[in-house]
């Protein structure tokens, strides 16, 4: 399967496997770029994964294609199992 995300060019971390260190860079230096992809992106509960996926590469394809400073990039990697790329998160409940 195909993952994709939105960076900068000047971001020196990599979204995949360095995604807090990359997070706080693209926050410190003002870009925003998860909130800015949300602004774009119409996923929703109600479609597919592989929909709401195919639905963030396009928006990050039209973020890239009207980026009129040039600043944003598509990163890409292939992945055998979504699921086994991702830290369980757990939530704690008071």
């Amino acid at each position: 399967m195909k993952q994709v995300m939105i960076t900068t060019v000047d971001n020196p971390f990599d979204p995949f496997t360095e995604y807090k260190s990359w997070f706080l860079f693209d926050v410190d230096h003002n870009y925003n770029s998860d909130a800015f992809l949300a602004r774009f992106a119409r996923t929703s509960d109600e479609l597919s994964d592989s929909e709401n996926a195919a639905e963030i590469e396009r928006a990050i394809d039209e973020i890239v294609r009207i980026d009129p400073l040039n600043i944003f990039k598509k990163v890409s990697r292939i992945v055998d199992d979504v699921e086994s790329e991702f830290e369980s998160i757990e939530i704690e409940s008071a």
